[in-house]
């Protein structure tokens, strides 16, 4: 689910070789063994190590057909009709959340959500060519703008809802060539693909980090970068966990060195109470945040609009024992996660918050001043913890671009030392009813609201030189 502020949300394989992407045909079970319903998307995990082949034939064994296996992190998506699919493979290790969110509307008795309107097609002479540079009050408050040229072969993965490639501040970052569409869990390179459909939300997050300096419209926080548009948000506004694993590891085979994920995975709300369903998906997710990390990608998420103190997440392979709530991905460990201030530079009310999971805090806005970026047809403004997180990513592009052979822990690690401190509020009553409406823990170099503290693009953007780091 795309996360902007509450009051917003309702507005808001070609056959290819990839490397480590396996694509498969369908599956030939016996027959007579399976049940024929409605074709349903799983995620699989599998021992680490388990051979393509291997994963393969369990797959068909259990009714099903594999629609990708990534053998680096031993994860796979698969189809079946058969509703025992997930029983016989286990269900310690398969997932499907098309099949959680029927199981839901039963048991509710609700209608299906609904598509959205598709977007029209923008027209790029008829956006507006004003400087609305005025307004981006979101770009004064980390100091953006007047530092050095991005380096045009830095490019950003932006997992989202699709990226406008008609928009005029847009057309020239955007990587076509690393673009692809990740819905179904494998890639998918075709423009129809990986553009925008029904949300606006992906050119937005495309906005903040790299709408071109031209004197017009926006200026985002890396004009020169590159963005490539990975669709992991579908028409209604899920993020599924397949989709989320092929944006990772999309973004690792094309040597991104950035991504943003402004969603958290669905159909869930936020997950404060764990289960084996969600063990499934903390399992597959972590797999391909920790792999991408290792190929050099540094990911970036943002905290959730669920203004809920997060639990951190454990790596692949731990069992979390905690029943607190986690954000996934932003609560796993490699990722960089964001949290929300308003126009006020304080943490937003709808912003998540957690000590030992918020990294940075960014500009989200709050409702009557928010954030100001591309869409579809022109500009408008959102608020959310999505807003804040491209700001991140945007000031990590410029960091990988003064440092081309930075590894994600060294970016990482100056990100957060070029970070503004912000003390813990003294008095957090948003209400005004005498009542505190969120604890934050730490101390002003690193607390639960703003972790190490405001985001800061300055000027020359530098990595302290030395021995290379591991990726973290």
């Amino acid at each position: 689910m795309s996360l902007l502020a509450r009051p917003l949300r309702a507005a808001v394989c070609t056959v290819l070789v990839l490397s480590g992407c396996v694509t498969a045909g369908p599956a030939v079970a016996g027959e007579s063994a399976c049940a024929h319903g409605r074709v349903l998307r799983h995620v699989v995990t599998f021992d680490r190590g388990t051979p393509e082949a291997a994963a393969r034939s369990e797959i068909d064994g259990a009714c099903g057909a594999t629609t990708v296996y990534y053998p680096q992190i031993a994860v796979a998506v698969a189809t079946s009709g058969d509703p025992g699919f997930g029983g016989r493979i286990g269900l310690d290790r398969a997932f499907s959340a098309q099949a959680e969110r029927l199981a839901a509307q039963r048991v509710a008795d609700v209608k299906p959500q609904p598509a959205r309107a598709t977007l029209p097609a923008t027209d790029p002479a008829k956006v507006p060519t004003a400087d609305l540079s005025g307004r981006q009050w979101d770009m004064r408050m980390i100091d953006a703008g007047g530092g050095p040229a991005v380096r045009h072969d830095v490019v950003v993965g932006v997992l989202d809802s699709g990226i406008d490639p008609a928009h005029p501040d847009l057309g020239d970052a955007l990587d076509r060539d690393d673009s692809a569409g990740c819905l179904t869990g494998a890639p998918d390179r075709s423009p129809s693909a990986w553009a925008p459909t029904t949300s606006v939300h992906g050119t937005h997050v495309a906005g903040i980090i790299a709408a071109a300096d031209d004197g017009r419209g926006v200026t985002g926080v890396a004009p020169g970068a590159r963005v490539a548009s990975v669709k992991v948000i579908d028409d209604r506004g899920y993020a599924d966990p397949e989709a989320a694993v092929c944006g990772l590891m999309w973004a690792a085979s094309r040597h991104m060195r950035v991504t943003n994920s402004s969603f958290f995975v669905n159909p869930w709300t936020l997950s404060c109470i764990r289960g084996n369903d969600r063990g499934v998906v903390h399992e597959a997710l972590a797999r391909a945040v920790e792999y991408s990390t290792s190929a050099g990608t540094l990911n970036v998420a943002a905290a959730t609009n669920e203004a809920v103190d997060l639990t951190p997440s454990a790596r692949s392979g731990a069992w979390a024992t905690s029943s607190g709530c986690e954000a996934l991905p932003a609560g796993l460990r490699d990722v960089v996660a964001v949290s929300a201030v308003g126009a006020d530079g304080v943490k937003a009310g709808y912003s998540s918050y957690g000590l030992g999971v918020i990294d940075v805090t960014a500009p989200g806005g709050e409702t009557g001043e928010c954030v100001l970026s591309t869409v579809p047809g022109g500009y408008a403004p959102l608020c959310g913890t999505s807003m804040a997180a491209p700001h991140v990513t945007g000031v990590l592009a410029l960091l990988a671009s003064a440092a081309p052979d930075a590894r994600p822990r060294q970016l990482r690690r100056t990100l957060e030392a070029q970070a503004m401190p912000m003390p813990c509020p003294a008095d957090y009553d948003l209400t005004g009813d005498g009542l505190q409406d969120a604890y934050c823990a730490g101390y002003e170099g690193y607390n639960g609201f703003y972790g190490h503290g405001m985001v800061h693009a300055p000027g020359p953007a530098k990595v302290p030189a030395g021995r290379p780091d591991p990726a973290r």
